[in-house]
């Protein structure tokens, strides 16, 4: 019997250091958000007003991992409310279930690896390439990465290829969601607090050259990203060039920014900032792309929440100027963050034939960080735009004499992990 109890344990232990090796996790995120809107994006028109309405994420995680292979399953639907009846009837739910992640990750050693599927990619401050965490639906790409990390250094590079279906013949028209093909290198070092970061992406679109004629161009991402983060003081510093071409158009336009922050006190930071992004003149006849394109960047995060630079807009305009002063500073058990933006074109802008002054407007944020719970977290935020004329000039809509423009919203973020098991 003894000998018994002494192969059973035995066995129990074995068993159970194996299993050791295999981790298994879940978590779930529901995260409902209401947004007031009063001119979020755009100026409003005379014919324009405000609105409000309530979107909704539910996120389901799936995680398995042992020593040589990791696998993500991320579920996810995204709607906003009343956009499905109440009784909820599948066959009109126009919101349906989507795979936000879907990837595989194989270590061939304790530093290579490659990641295959649908996955979030995002480096650095998120500027170039980014999670976009705020869009309830997120970002994630079909893509391919052959991935090293050693105790400093990290290296992915990058590759994707995206087609509309299965096809067995060549399609017709060009490929015009995202981009056609993508190859990118990412570099990551540390020495000691300071991080330093190169990329260099690039990405192939389609267009139609002649009628039935398809041809791919390719554009040019490049640039470093550096930060420092001491007990005081924080900096960081971005520099990004593109070129090649989009179309038939040649491409030469570039980013620069810098924040250098300084912690006064625990409860008290303050962060200048400023950001250039290239553009030309609003009515510019050259053919050359000078406005800087963000590419796959959380652009919300960037040029003020309201959102009227580089998010869905912008593009191929007259570029941008961000100067911004950010307050960080707790009341009690609640985060709080205010930062002014105020906002200039770096090159001309026009009301008929009149050349308007370079200042755009000024938009204020104010956003409210509070840990309801464990698993619970309130964020709240008010933003206003104050816009100048020629920032009507630009984008239209009225200005600052006429109407106020605002932005409001709640969001709750709740995010429990269902279980946790290691065999």
């Amino acid at each position: 019997m003894k000998l018994l109890k002494t192969l059973s344990l035995s066995v129990i232990g074995f068993v159970g250091t194996g299993a050791m090796a295999q981790e298994f996790s879940s978590d779930i995120q529901i995260r409902p958000r209401y947004e007031y809107t009063n001119g979020f994006g755009t100026l409003l028109t005379p014919t324009t007003s405000h609105t409000s309405f309530i979107g909704q994420r539910s996120r389901v995680n799936l995680n398995y991992g042992d020593e040589k292979l990791k696998v993500k399953v991320a579920l996810q639907n995204v709607r906003t409310w009343g956009n499905v009846n109440t009784l909820g009837n599948i066959s009109t739910d126009k919101n349906g279930l989507a795979l936000y992640e879907g990837w595989a990750q194989y270590n061939f050693t304790n530093k290579w690896s490659t990641k295959i599927g649908r996955q979030l990619i995002s480096y650095d401050n998120q500027r170039i390439i980014g999670g976009l965490d705020w869009a309830n639906q997120g970002r994630s790409f079909d893509a391919a990465l052959i991935k090293y990390k050693g105790a400093k250094d990290q290296l992915d590079l990058g590759f994707a290829l995206n087609a509309d279906s299965e096809g067995k013949v060549a399609p017709s028209t060009p490929f015009a969601t995202d981009f056609k093909d993508m190859q990118y290198a990412w570099y990551h070092t540390s020495i000691k607090k300071l991080n330093v970061s190169l990329l260099a992406l690039n990405l192939g679109r389609e267009y139609l050259k002649a009628p039935l004629e398809i041809e791919t161009n390719y554009s040019q991402t490049f640039g470093t990203y550096t930060n420092y983060a001491g007990k005081k003081v924080t900096f960081d510093f971005s520099f990004y060039g593109q070129t090649g071409k989009i179309g038939p158009n040649e491409v030469s336009a570039w980013e620069t920014a810098a924040n250098l922050g300084y912690a006064f006190s625990p409860k008290f930071k303050a962060t200048l900032g400023y950001e250039f992004l290239s553009g030309k003149d609003q009515y510019s006849t050259s053919t050359m792309v000078k406005s800087f394109n963000p590419l796959f960047g959380t652009n919300h995060a960037f040029n003020g929440f309201m959102d009227y630079f580089y998010v869905g807009n912008h593009a191929n305009s007259v570029g941008l100027q961000d100067v911004t002063l950010k307050l960080d500073f707790p009341i009690k058990k609640v985060n709080l963050s205010v930062a002014p933006h105020l906002f200039y074109a770096p090159n001309k802008v026009f009301s008929g034939a009149v050349e308007q002054d370079s200042y755009l407007g000024t938009e204020v944020d104010v956003t409210a960080v509070y840990k309801a719970a464990k698993d619970i977290t309130l964020i709240a935020g008010y933003s206003q735009m104050f816009a100048s004329e020629t920032m009507v000039a630009l984008k239209g809509g009225t200005g600052l004499k006429d109407t106020t423009n605002n932005w409001a919203y709640l969001m709750v973020n709740i995010n429990p992990q269902i279980f946790s098991t290691k065999k």
